[in-house]
């Protein structure tokens, strides 16, 4: 596993928490920190106990995006399409296929691939002091990290393009409105909304809420038929799980269950 401190990691309850960590620069990605938090996105697929993750941010801000140091055009035209398909499109990917629901707490300013990011993730919670802001047109660039994918999906065209077009900020309370993000909360009670909301996925049958994230997926692009037919595929593999037997059993006893995520 790659180490670095640009991304904090910690285990507890089944929940993987993983702070973003140069609060200096505004958590703006560099090569290092994308090989660190991608190794821990490897660490969450495999470990049997990691049940969940939480994706936050140190600091003021979530993330800026990319180090423009790092990419700058005065020392030499940097390749950005090398730069998304080695380091971003990749970590997209990873959190949208990981069969584990993956929680994001924006803290602060979201900007450009910063933005995108958290939008990759399955639920995301927002301080109600937080902004989402496609910065990419302030650059002369366009929407990466699955920007451009996203913001049509959830916001439709027209607030899609304008957005983009403008970069003009969104607040967290407007985004929660307009469906962009789940839910804005006050900054003071973030974290630990998002841990408590982590800590009941982790204990809940991650079994069954993995293959719901893959199906919810893939809805955007299936025809209804082939929906279905996903949904009884995923259905019977979830019917044969521990969890649906423990979670009957439960029921039936009018007990708590005791979800193993099998």
């Amino acid at each position: 596993m790659t180490q670095s401190d640009t991304i904090l990691a910690q285990l507890s309850g089944g929940v993987l928490r993983l702070t973003l960590n140069r609060p200096d620069r505004m958590n703006a990605f560099t090569e290092e920190m994308h090989l660190a938090l991608r190794a821990q996105l490897d660490r969450a697929r495999t470990d049997p106990e990691t049940r969940a993750v939480l994706i936050t941010g140190a600091g003021r801000g979530f993330c800026a995006g990319q180090d423009l140091g790092e990419r700058d055009p005065s020392k030499g035209r940097a390749d950005l399409g090398h730069t998304i398909g080695t380091f971003y499109n990749p970590l997209i990917r990873q959190i949208r296929a990981l069969e584990k629901p993956v929680i994001c707490a924006v803290n602060g300013v979201a900007a450009g691939a910063g933005a995108n990011i958290a939008l990759a993730c399955d639920i995301v919670l927002a301080a109600e002091s937080a902004r989402f802001i496609q910065a990419f047109s302030k650059l002369g660039l366009v929407p990466d990290a699955g920007g451009s994918w996203f913001l049509t999906r959830l916001l439709g065209e027209a607030r899609a393009k304008a957005l983009a077009m403008t970069a003009e900020p969104l607040d967290a309370l407007q985004a929660a409105e307009w469906g962009l993000i789940w839910r804005a909360v006050p900054d003071e009670r973030l974290l630990t909304v998002a841990e408590h909301l982590a800590g009941k996925l982790a204990a809940g049958p991650t079994l069954g809420i993995g293959l719901t994230k893959r199906a919810i997926q893939a809805a955007s692009t299936n025809p209804l038929d082939a929906q279905l037919e996903l949904e009884l595929e995923f259905q019977r593999r979830a019917g044969f799980s521990d969890d649906y037997a423990e979670g009957v059993a439960a029921f039936l006893e009018k007990r708590k269950p005791e979800f193993r995520g099998r």
